[in-house]
């Protein structure tokens, strides 16, 4: 199946011809959906903190930061703008020259208000020797979406949104980048004040990236009395996958190359895994707000962080114990209720377990990753959702999942989907190392089962694309796992261009 050329590409990008047969199994036998037990809720799976507990958790994490631990905020930031204009794009492919439909008319109405407006006026001056003003009194709105998004202007297109001007202040203005940089300041920092922020980036942007870095740490590094450490990674090559035809064989372009993609977010376990760190929050690079927002976010942060603290400290405690067999019966029935009621980890077959079988066994499910995952009462934002699901070992745990790994044909699944009270803002923090540092290896831990396949074309012709497991969802299948609900408030996204014009963002 596969030439000599095929062998060398797959070489060169670090893929093995039995991972190829591997995704290509996959695309003749689909991804099964999901068993589901319950849809998250208050009281099962999501825990609400009340003011004397939010003070407790506050305590401990503050008191975490006052030590010398290694905290890492992971900032997913590869992808690229475009989505974010694509009602934009589309004004230019129009055959009507003006804004006509609703989103149009509210760009064009409140242009001023963008952080980016003086910018894209200087754009407009050096492009067509005029201001912003001027050409929408001679009807030349084209002209200025073309300045805002075309490489000529301020190429915003084809920018990601780490790099696009968000948000105004009397002094600056701020890209999100910078808002995760503030951020990170204010929630990460350690006893030395250190404070590690990594973005993802594609390897395009990554110069501009490091630019911009240079040329603000200074500002901020002086502003919040720290010393920052940001670093970036790019996806791997070898966590592409390789996209079929239609009927499952491996597609090929017109020159007859093989035709590789993006894995998705998913892909980013494993620059997850190359962190050092025994701390990492998670969050997305366009969940931010200005600075007279971000106390409840910060807050929150801690809370979860102190949740994490307190729950990785009863499992380091648990598993020392179980490792050194100093338990009774009592301690493994106390580690049990711990694991079923705090962890909301369940196994009925756990209940016929002798006590050398139950040591065991506990000590398997303790000896994982942890993460705390912030969940925001429903809205209805798209996104996915905190559910109980069944494990391959018969087991219930938390999961977050997509609508794509719901069956919708289930009426009682599909119940559990839309009357969900909570769904995930990407609001993580994470615990990598066992109890004695030892730092887990995070691709271990991923459900290789809960992969995604869509339906795309190249060069006119049909093909089927592989999304790996998603990052915060089969990626971190096998973790210990937690939601806390947080307020509506710590999430923030911008998702089109007209977001910006939010009263979070202004």
């Amino acid at each position: 199946m596969y030439s000599q050329e095929d062998l060398q590409t797959f070489a060169s990008r670090g893929i093995s011809e039995e991972k190829i047969n591997e995704q290509l199994r996959c695309f003749a036998t689909g991804f099964p959906f999901l068993k589901l037990s319950a849809s998250a809720s208050i009281g099962n799976g999501i825990l609400a903190v009340d003011d004397k507990e939010a003070e407790k958790y506050l305590a401990v994490w503050n008191e975490y930061q006052s030590q010398d631990h290694r905290i890492v905020k992971f900032v997913p930031a590869s992808g690229a703008a475009s989505r974010m204009f694509k009602n934009l794009f589309e004004f230019l492919d129009a055959e009507y020259d003006e804004p006509t439909n609703a989103f149009e008319k509210k760009f064009f109405e409140n242009i001023t208000q963008f952080a980016f407006y003086d910018a894209l006026n200087d754009a407009c001056v050096v492009l067509y020797g005029n201001t912003i003003d001027d050409l929408m009194d001679e009807g030349n709105y084209k002209e200025i979406v073309a300045a805002l998004l075309g490489e000529d202007g301020l190429n915003y297109g084809a920018l990601p949104k780490g790099l696009l001007q968000f948000h105004t202040y009397e002094d600056q203005i701020r890209t999100a980048m910078e808002e995760h940089l503030a951020e990170g300041a204010l929630y990460a920092s350690n006893a030395a004040r250190d404070v590690n922020v990594h973005f993802t980036v594609s390897h395009d942007h990554l110069p501009l990236f490091k630019d911009l870095v240079e040329q603000v740490r200074p500002e901020y590094e002086s502003q919040y009395n720290v010393r920052y450490h940001i670093s970036f990674s790019e996806q791997k090559p070898s966590t592409d996958t390789i996209a079929a035809d239609m009927e499952n064989n491996p597609f090929r372009d017109s020159d007859g190359s093989l035709l590789f993609r993006p894995g998705g977010h998913g892909a980013l376990i494993e620059n997850l895994n190359d962190i050092d760190a025994d701390v990492i929050f998670v969050k997305n690079i366009d969940n931010v707000v200005p600075d007279r927002l971000k106390e409840e976010t910060v807050r929150y942060k801690k809370i979860i962080g102190g949740v994490l603290i307190s729950l990785k400290k009863q499992i380091d405690a648990y598993m020392a114990q179980l490792k050194g067999g100093n338990y009774t019966s009592a301690d493994l029935q106390e580690m049990l209720a711990f694991l079923q009621q705090s962890l909301y980890n369940c196994n009925e077959s756990a209940a016929t377990l002798d006590d050398t079988q139950l040591a065991a066994y506990l000590l398997k499910k303790f000896d994982r990753p942890v993460r705390v995952c912030g969940m925001v009462k429903n809205v209805g934002e798209p996104g996915g959702g905190p559910f109980l699901a069944y494990n391959n070992d018969g087991s219930v745990s938390l999961q977050i999942l997509e609508s794509s790994q719901i069956d919708m044909n289930n009426a009682e699944y599909k119940s559990f989907f839309e009357n969900g009270t909570h769904f995930n803002p990407v609001d993580l923090v994470c615990a990598v190392c066992d109890g004695e540092g030892k730092k887990y290896n995070l691709p271990t831990f991923v459900d290789k089962n809960t992969g995604f396949i869509s339906y795309k074309s190249k060069s006119g012709k049909e093909l089927k694309a592989l999304e790996l497991p998603g990052l915060w969802n089969g990626a971190m299948s096998d973790w210990n796992t937690l939601f806390v609900e947080v307020p509506i408030g710590t999430f923030n996204p911008v998702k089109t261009v007209n977001d910006l014009l939010r009263e979070q963002h202004q």
